[in-house]
This record gives structure tokens, sequence and C-alpha cells, in this order.
């Protein structure tokens, strides 16, 4: 698929640090409760740190506990893209940004979390930037 955002791998490894680069182009994922966003309450805007599309407002962040930060809806469905993941013997949905193709971690429904929309977005705080509402 093409992207609005494209660059070589070598234009990505200079923009972005290793462990970036490892989460963002490389689909990995940071350790559980290490990420500078798991337990902020800052309002404001969350956009992909690989090229700034906005993704996620603090309105829809929510406490699920398990150590990364979690939204229960996107800003809009057309800022990320959604594919089936296989991977580690498990069926998963991955969540990209729509605009560069960039890793930022999975969508998980039917939890019991008590939010609008029985999602949670589960993302990657290294893939993510914060603006805050006052800046």
């Amino acid at each position: 698929m093409g992207y609005e955002i494209e660059k070589t791998d070598a234009e990505w490894r200079e923009e972005l640090t290793p462990a970036e680069y490892a989460v963002l182009r490389e689909a990995g994922t940071e350790r559980p409760f290490v990420g500078e966003f798991t337990d902020t309450k800052t309002v404001g805007v969350y956009s992909c740190r690989a090229c700034g599309n906005e993704l996620f407002s603090s309105e829809t962040k929510f406490d699920s506990h398990c150590g990364w930060p979690s939204y229960f809806a996107p800003l809009a469905e057309d800022r990320v893209e959604y594919i089936e993941d296989d991977s580690h013997g498990m069926r998963r949905v991955e969540v990209r940004c729509a605009k560069c193709g960039s890793h930022l971690g999975h969508v998980f429904e039917g939890e019991g979390y008590g939010t609008p929309t029985d999602q949670r977005y589960c993302i990657n705080s290294i893939s993510l930037k914060l603006r805050p509402a006052d800046a």
C-alpha cells in the first residue's frame, strides 16, 4: 500500500532513534509500564512520532492497567489503518498510522472495559508524541 509519506529505510533510520525504529518501522513492542505516556493525564493530542499525523485525543485515553497507553477510539477512522496480525500464536489487529504506515500497537475488542466503544487501542508510547492543549 502506498502512503502519503514514504521514505527509505535509511531515511527512517536517520530520523528515528534505534528504539523508535524498532517499534515504528519493524512492528516491535516496548516493554510494559516503561513508556512515557502510560500513566500521563495531560490533556492534548497524541500524534505519530514518525510523521506528526494526529491520531488520538486525551479525551479517549483511559486507564486499562495493561502497561501501555490505551484509547477507546482514534480521532477519526481515516487516521489509522488496520492489519490482521496472526503472529505470536494469536489473532490480533495491528494499528498503523494511515499517513506513513508506522506501527502503533494493536486494537482489542470485548474485554469488558467500560468505554463507549468496548475497544482498547493498546499503543506504544514510543510511537507517539503529545501536544498538550495549553502549548
